[in-house]
């Protein structure tokens, strides 16, 4: 706890087997929660994580990185986070920053705030590869011309949220994949929520995860689309739902007043050794628990 608001680091997770203890062990006290959403990896994530103490939660299928962090999030607030900080349990950041974002945010004076790679000039130290860092300084230049603002990148997996933030935003408007990162910027900056930066370490090792070429290309097209995205409905030339007040966020309630299977008990006050294998579209109402040992297969959330 910092400044007398409740700390949650989300963790989104697939197949972290190798560097989910190394991560988890640095983390700081100052967490009151800590929350790892598991994308059906194939390895022994979930196993692991739960042996190190954390709230597990597991996704029956693998449903992509934006899908997780919509989950991480609506679980975080659901935990009662004043704030929640996004840590990638593949050890290629530095969680002993946690507390450094977490003040920050609990300041008052940001809203948002990102763990830069490109400050301090440490990228291509920690083993960026070369075409990824020109790509990142020409996706920032591009992206800092069009929305107006200037920020040393758009594209670390490393950040801390207001739950605020967390609950004006449209997330459940954006992208399953990689680009929904990019696209919650862009509507941070859409918003008016205040966004600061601090200088992070990053590694690029083999057990780190990284898209390769082809989903880099992707990622980029889709940086470039958002953009443009934002500009149009700013210009009120065409309407964008990941840009409207109006757009669905992650305070939906969605679980039901019953579910069936066996009885339940509260998965946000205990770390339940069964396991919490739950989706969202199945259960509407919030209010109550998820059920727990069953794998519930979940609906698209855009169907909501």
């Amino acid at each position: 706890m910092i400044n007398g608001k409740r700390i949650a680091v989300v963790m989104p997770a697939y197949n972290a087997e190798k560097t989910l203890e190394r991560t988890a062990c640095e983390l700081s006290d100052l967490v009151d929660v800590r929350i790892l959403v598991d994308d059906s990896s194939q390895d022994q994530t979930v196993h692991l994580s739960r042996n190190l103490g954390i709230l597990t939660f597991v996704h029956d299928a693998n449903y992509g990185y934006g899908r997780n962090q919509q989950t991480c999030y609506r679980e975080a607030l659901a935990a009662g986070a004043d704030i929640v900080v996004m840590v990638h349990p593949d050890y290629q950041y530095t969680p002993s920053l946690v507390p450094a974002m977490a003040g920050m945010v609990a300041s008052g004076v940001y809203d948002m705030v990102l763990g830069s790679r490109i400050l301090g000039a440490g990228a291509l130290k920690g083993g960026m590869p070369f075409y990824k860092y020109v790509s990142n300084r020409f996706l920032t230049a591009f992206q800092n011309l069009f929305l107006g603002v200037k920020l040393s990148e758009y594209h670390t997996g490393f950040r801390a949220f207001s739950r605020e933030l967390l609950e004006t935003l449209p997330l459940h408007e954006n992208s399953d994949d990689f680009i929904f990162d990019n696209q919650m910027i862009v509507q941070a900056v859409m918003f008016g929520f205040r966004i600061g930066e601090i200088s992070c370490p990053t590694k690029y090792f083999e057990e780190a995860s990284s898209i390769n070429f082809k989903r880099s290309v992707q990622y980029g097209l889709g940086v470039l689309a958002t953009t443009a995205s934002y500009v149009l409905h700013k210009w009120k030339l065409r309407r964008a739902p990941i840009f409207d007040t109006t757009g669905r966020r992650a305070t939906l309630k969605y679980y039901s007043e019953t579910a069936n299977g066996p009885a339940i008990r509260n998965a946000y006050q205990t770390n339940d050794p069964d396991g919490i294998r739950a989706s969202f579209a199945d259960f509407p109402d919030r209010s109550k628990d998820p059920p727990r040992g069953e794998v519930v297969k979940p609906a698209t959330l855009k169907n909501l």
